[in-house]
């Protein structure tokens, strides 16, 4: 489904990322880990367009993404949850909900308003109310709704548990179980390691712009340089 080879990408002039090769299959759930500032946010915009690659291949289903615009990769079923979830405060929670149609494009509904607030029921309740006056966790909520609606192919998600209380976290985390289990192809980016090996199929870790590290992710759980250096 994803095919990245030899990526890099920088910002004016200092290189963020270095060579990356990664493979992900129809289905899968992956993770990449690693510290603050090891190139993780930078990989999910490179996949997602926001940021240009300056070297290397991005394939998605086969077809040459590598310098689209984020528009067209959305379209094409590429969607991204960014870091922060950046829902739009002044419009309401259905508002935001819709506004990932546009996204969708002449793909098939694979995801609808009623099906996203089946796995967010909170989300329902609040459906006339601004986005920017719900609680962090709701907001999350959101966000990954509002990719929902846009019926990805594969789901990107950066820090989907960032500032989450534990209990909300969980409740995140099973949702993504869920999708996953339906056949929905997840990349996760989590600073919460240990959570994210154990929602995931395989991992790669990522160190100041390289992949040094990936495998499954049961076995890397196990690893002691992972647990030394990402599980304390």
């Amino acid at each position: 489904m994803l095919e990245v080879s030899q990526l890099r990408a920088g910002y004016r002039g200092i290189e963020a990322l270095r060579d990356i090769d990664l493979r992900v299959a129809e289905g899968e759930m992956i993770a990449i880990i690693g510290a603050n500032g090891a190139g993780k946010s930078t990989l999910l915009n490179c996949l997602s367009g926001v940021v240009r690659a300056t070297g290397g291949k991005i394939l998605f289903d086969g077809s040459d993404i590598t310098q689209r615009a984020p528009h067209r990769v959305s379209r094409a079923g590429l969607l991204q949850v960014p870091e922060g979830r950046q829902v739009l405060a002044e419009m309401s929670v259905r508002e935001n909900l819709l506004l990932g149609l546009l996204a969708r494009g002449l793909r098939a509904a694979r995801y609808d308003l009623e099906r996203v607030l089946v796995l967010f029921p909170i989300l329902r309740e609040r459906l006339q109310q601004l986005a920017g006056t719900l609680s962090g966790g709701q907001q999350q909520m959101l966000a990954i709704g509002r990719a929902l609606m846009g019926s990805p192919r594969v789901l990107l998600l950066d820090e989907p548990s960032l500032g989450l209380s534990p209990l909300i976290t969980q409740q995140v985390f099973a949702v993504l179980a869920t999708l996953h289990r339906e056949g929905l192809t997840i990349v996760l980016v989590e600073q919460n390691a240990r959570r994210a090996l154990a929602a995931t199929q395989r991992t790669y870790v990522l160190d100041r712009g390289s992949i040094v590290l990936q495998g499954e992710s049961k076995t890397l759980a196990a690893d002691e340089q992972v647990i030394a250096h990402y599980l304390g």
